[in-house]
């Protein structure tokens, strides 16, 4: 009978090395972003927003999920990018911050994926500053670059009102 200590953990054939995060992806006018799968409440298709008077510009409004209200957060409005073109369907991404639900209103959802930590890089300077105020950092993909967004930066309100 062998022992395992700290040092000499044995894995099993075939195992997935534990230093991997998974990451929800999604395309935003065509960049690729991704966060953290425990962040994700639901991924929504297309629902009835009700605007909200008076709201930033990025509050599309809110939804009624299960119950709860909801705020329909424009990822869009809120990277400066421009307003998206013809049908404006697109998905949504369900997160919870601070005890609240947000809707954040995207192109479309793509997969989930287990990428290595040790893959993960810092934001390029070349990164366009309006992204990379709201960026973690990026993995490089094969044809692609994923740009890790956080979500508590992308929710908070203080930045915007104080830039």
């Amino acid at each position: 009978m062998t022992e395992n200590t700290p040092e000499t953990e044995v894995k099993a054939p075939g195992e997935m090395p534990s230093e991997t995060e998974d990451y929800v992806t999604f395309v935003i006018a065509e960049q690729l972003f991704g966060i953290p799968v425990l962040k994700v409440q639901d991924v929504l298709s297309a629902h009835r927003i009700t605007r909200i008077p008076l709201a930033p510009p990025e509050i599309a409004g809110s939804l009624n999920l299960r119950g709860r209200i909801v705020t329909a957060f424009d990822v869009r409005q809120r990277l400066g990018l421009s307003v998206r073109e013809g049908d404006a369907s697109g998905m949504s991404i369900v997160v919870e911050n601070e005890s609240e639900l947000y809707s954040l209103m995207v192109d479309s959802v793509g997969e989930v994926l287990a990428l290595a930590a040790s893959d993960y890089e810092r934001n390029p300077p070349t990164l366009d500053p309006r992204i990379r105020a709201y960026s973690n950092g990026i993995y490089r993909l094969n044809d692609q670059l994923l740009v890790v967004l956080d979500v508590n930066a992308l929710l908070d309100y203080g930045r915007v009102q104080a830039a």
